[in-house]
C-alpha cells in the first residue's frame, strides 16, 4: 500500500495547485520548518503541526518579533505560511489567529535621480545588463523579467506581457523605444541559442504546471523560449541522481538567467558610477514609478504599470516627486 505523501510534500503540492511562485513556495517550506522545529524545542520532542493550534503559532510569531527581531514584513511572511499550512493543508481553522498580524512599517524607498539612473545605466552590459535596462525601462519586478518568454515581447508592436505577476495578474507593458533595436539583436541571438538546443536535442524549458499538462511539446517551442536565457544547462539534481530536495524539480534543461547575475551587474554597475545608494532591482522599479511622476504621468496609470492592487501603495511616490522637484522648502530659504 503506498505510503501518504509527507507534510511537506503536501504543502509544496497544495501551493503548486494555487499557481503561487517558486519564491513563495520555498518561503512558506522554509517557515514550516523553522515552526516544527522551535516547538520541537518548546516541548521537547518532535510533534506534528496538527497536534498544536493558536498559542503555539503565536508562541512562534512573538518568537520571531521578539527574539529575532525580524521586519514586519516577514512577521508577517511567516504568519501567512503557517496560516496556509493550517487551512489549506491541514485543513484546520484557526480562530482568532488574525489578531497577531504584524504592522507594516512604512520605510521611504530608495530612488535614484535621473541623473543616478543615467549614470548607472551607461555602465551596465551583457545580457543581465539589458535586463538591468528594462527593470527601470518598464519598472518590472526582476522576478518578471526573467521569466518573459519569447511570446511575451513584441518588439514590432513595441509592448511586454507580464504574465502571472504577483498576485498572479496579468498586465501590459509599452517598451521604451530606445531599447527596441538592442532587444531585437539580442532576440536574434537567443534564436541562435534555441536553434543549437534543439539540433542537440537539449530538453526543453520548464512549463507553467497547465500548459506542461496540456501541451508538454511547448517546452521544445521557439515561443516558450525563456527570452533571457541563462548561458549553461541546468541539472536539477544531487550526485546521487535524486531530485534536490526542497527545489521544485525543473529537470535538466535550458533556464533562464538567475536573479544573482542581475544583483551583480547592477553592484558592478554602482560601483563604476561611484553611486552612494545601494541600488537593488526594486530601486529601479521606485525609480521608473518616480520620474513618471515626475513626468506628470498619472498616479492610476502608474499604478496599473506597476501591477499595484491599491492606489494607496502608489501614492508614496508623489511624496517623493515632491521632494525631488523642491515642491516644498524649508522657511529658512526665505529668511
Amino acid at each position: 500500500m503506498p505510503q501518504p505523501p509527507r507534510l511537506e510534500e503536501q504543502i509544496r503540492g497544495a501551493i503548486r495547485l494555487k499557481h503561487y511562485s517558486r519564491k513563495t513556495e520555498e518561503a512558506y517550506v522554509g517557515w514550516y520548518k523553522q515552526y516544527v522545529t522551535f516547538q520541537a524545542k518548546v516541548w521537547g520532542r518532535m510533534r506534528h503541526p496538527a497536534e498544536l493550534g493558536v498559542e503555539d503559532v503565536t508562541a512562534f510569531l512573538t518568537h520571531l518579533a521578539q527574539n529575532r527581531d525580524l521586519a514586519a514584513s516577514t512577521q508577517n511572511q511567516a504568519f501567512n505560511a503557517l496560516l496556509f499550512l493550517y487551512r489549506e493543508v491541514l485543513k484546520i481553522p484557526l480562530e482568532g489567529i488574525d489578531s497577531v498580524r504584524a504592522k507594516r512599517s512604512k520605510h521611504i524607498p530608495v530612488v535614484l535621480t535621473q541623473e543616478e539612473t543615467r549614470s548607472l545605466l551607461s555602465h551596465v552590459k551583457g545580457d543581465a545588463g539589458l535586463v538591468v535596462r528594462l527593470l527601470y525601462g518598464c519598472g518590472l519586478r526582476v522576478a518578471e523579467a526573467l521569466a518573459l518568454r519569447i511570446k511575451d515581447v513584441d518588439l514590432s508592436g513595441g509592448k511586454l506581457e507580464v504574465r502571472g505577476g504577483k498576485g498572479d495578474k496579468d498586465r501590459v507593458v509599452s517598451l521604451p523605444r530606445s531599447m527596441l533595436p538592442a532587444l531585437q539583436e539580442h532576440q536574434s541571438r537567443v534564436r541562435a541559442v534555441f536553434d543549437a538546443d534543439r539540433r542537440n536535442d537539449v530538453p526543453g524549458v520548464h512549463l507553467p504546471h497547465a500548459m506542461a499538462a496540456k501541451n508538454p511539446s511547448a517546452a521544445q517551442s521557439w515561443p516558450w523560449m525563456w527570452f533571457f536565457p541563462s548561458s549553461r544547462i541546468w541539472e536539477d539534481t544531487e550526485r546521487d541522481g535524486s531530485v534536490r530536495r526542497g527545489e521544485r524539480a525543473y529537470g535538466r534543461g535550458r533556464h533562464h538567467l538567475h536573479e544573482i547575475a542581475i544583483t551583480r551587474e547592477l553592484e558592478r554597475a554602482a560601483k563604476m558610477a561611484a553611486l552612494s545608494k545601494r541600488v537593488t532591482a526594486h530601486v529601479l522599479r521606485h525609480s521608473f514609478a518616480t520620474h513618471l511622476v515626475l513626468k506628470g504621468i498619472d498616479i492610476r496609470s502608474i499604478k496599473e504599470l506597476l501591477g499595484h492592487a491599491d492606489v494607496r501603495t502608489t501614492e508614496i511616490y508623489l511624496q517623493l516627486a515632491k521632494a525631488m522637484r523642491g515642491e516644498i522648502t524649508s522657511p529658512l530659504d526665505d529668511l
